[in-house]
């Protein structure tokens, strides 16, 4: 299967199986569908028949179909088998199968996945498939598995941790913007007049200010760049509430001036401060892809 994601989840097999076979409890965890809706069954062994449908905006959906069929192993593991597929032609995937897997391990469950599929639209299809559908598959599907793993395991609501996650990337993006763009546009592009000027008010000479406005450049723009790797961490968002109180004060001591000007150091430090404590408070019960097996073991 060219499509594989596993995890760990601290909660009895039972409860892992109710979690991701239960149609009402699937859908509030799972990315990658808006509803799923079991249809009659016909009894016996047939498979269980369901639809889906995914929500992409604007008023726009894509459903498809599925039928599903679980099986209780005899060393105590279970396992779904799945066959899928969508006859709306805006869906890239044309039909596909897999399989999910529960192995009781101690204090927990293995859960994991392995499924593949045929894309429509020919080579363009194939193309767009491998290089962006696919990959995108495979964040969903392991970030939508780490958060069930925080609802059963710490009771996290699903849609509570979208939000949560959600509110935490506009505070990294937003925070790492201004980092950035204060250190390229103003210093390493320039340097401004402004900026040498807080420099030679703090009574440096003039080389020295701009030697010193090249290094807060270089500076502000590798720890813009170390916030949007390290946004999980406290570290980064302590340090930027912490630097920025450091630079409003000195600007209050040093250059006063600017206190009262537009678009001042003093009110562009409080609101990144603001933006940094958001993140801060947001950076914990996070979903995230990278506590996922994204490759099957080879054993």
């Amino acid at each position: 299967m060219s499509l594989y994601i596993e995890t760990f989840i601290r909660a009895p097999l039972e409860e892992v199986w109710r979690h991701t076979q239960t149609p009402e409890l699937h859908e509030r965890w799972d990315l990658r569908f808006s509803t799923i809706t079991y249809l009659p069954h016909e009894g016996g062994y047939a498979p269980q028949r369901l639809r889906y449908a995914t929500r992409l905006g604007f008023g726009l959906e894509i459903a498809g179909w599925g039928e599903t069929l679980g099986q209780n192993a005899a060393d105590g593991t279970r396992a779904s088998a799945l066959r899928f597929g969508s006859e709306d032609r805006r869906s890239l995937i044309r039909e596909g199968s897999g399989y999910w897997r529960y192995e009781s391990l101690g204090e927990g469950t293995r859960f994991l996945t392995g499924h593949d599929y045929r894309a429509r639209g020919g080579a363009l299809g194939t193309a767009v498939d491998r290089l962006v559908f696919r990959p995108l598959m495979v964040w969903a599907t392991a970030w939508s598995f780490d958060r069930l793993r925080l609802w059963i395991e710490s009771g996290v609501d699903p849609a509570a941790a979208a939000r949560r996650a959600l509110v935490h990337a506009i505070a990294t993006l937003g925070v790492a913007f201004v980092w950035i763009w204060h250190g390229v546009v103003p210093k390493l592009l320039g340097p401004h007049a402004d900026e040498l000027k807080l420099w030679l008010d703090a009574g440096f000479a003039i080389e020295t200010a701009r030697l010193l406005t090249f290094a807060a450049g270089v500076s502000e723009v590798v720890f813009g760049l170390l916030v949007l790797c390290f946004a999980r961490r406290r570290w980064p968002w302590v340090f930027t509430i912490l630097g920025m109180l450091v630079a409003t004060v000195g600007v209050l001591i040093s250059s006063p001036s600017f206190v009262s000007a537009a678009f001042g150091p003093v009110s562009i430090n409080l609101q990144l401060i603001a933006l940094a404590v958001i993140g801060l408070l947001t950076s914990h019960d996070l979903p995230s892809a990278r506590r996922c097996l994204r490759r099957a073991p080879k054993s």
